[in-house]
């Protein structure tokens, strides 16, 4: 069963930013890891709980591959780079 990344993004350091997305892709595709969807347009119509802002969405064979990913040591020091520039919900969830 697959597993989505989905990760919820205000970026606050454009420059910055874009240094993180340049080293993170190539760690998660190491894992499995593909990207569906990067900051594209949202048509966002109901917000009761929580209002996106930048969604990314990258599918995993399964949980275990997107739970190594994110716990991984090579994505450690690149993980700072995202805290330091953004701010952001991530959550993994199964998928079918």
């Amino acid at each position: 069963m697959s597993a989505f990344l989905i990760v919820d993004t205000k970026i606050e350091n454009p420059d910055k930013y874009e240094e993180y997305k340049k080293l993170a892709r190539p760690i998660a595709e190491k894992f499995g890891g593909v990207y569906r969807a990067r900051g594209g347009e949202l048509d966002v119509r109901e917000t009761d709980l929580w209002t996106p802002t930048r969604v990314v969405i990258v599918e995993f064979p399964d949980m275990d591959s997107a739970r190594a990913f994110v716990d991984s040591a090579e994505y450690a020091p690149v993980k700072p780079l995202r805290r330091d520039n953004a701010s952001c919900t991530l959550f993994i969830v199964e998928g079918e």
